[in-house]
């Protein structure tokens, strides 16, 4: 009986706590992990379409989120509107911000 006994102490003690020392490497790596594959190429993104946005001028040819083609006729300043014209008929106000891509001179034409 007191075989069992000493086994169940033996079990008790188990391996040592790694507590609040052991659990700072761990979170360091998750850090590094999230600012390299999540917060890094966000912000790059962002900073991409920024200096995009500041680079459109008249007369440039847009591409929006939204699929249409069209050239830019009229930028406003202050509440960051642009008037694109789908073709000679047809215009339409959208914000910077759906701005995906600007186009070479000539897309349009191609198209």
């Amino acid at each position: 009986m007191s075989l069992f006994i000493s086994q169940a102490h033996a079990a008790a003690e188990g391996a040592p706590q790694g507590g609040l020392l052991g659990m700072v490497p761990m979170l360091l790596m998750f850090a590094a992990i999230f600012y390299f594959m999540i917060y890094r190429p966000q912000a790059k993104r962002v900073k991409e379409h920024k200096s995009l946005m500041s680079s459109m001028g008249n007369g440039d040819e847009v591409l929006t989120t939204g699929g249409l083609v069209g050239k830019i006729t009229k930028i406003s300043a202050e509440n960051e509107y642009i008037v694109i014209a789908l073709n000679s008929n047809n215009n339409v106000t959208i914000k910077k911000d759906y701005v995906t891509a600007v186009l070479p001179k000539g897309t349009m034409q191609s198209l």
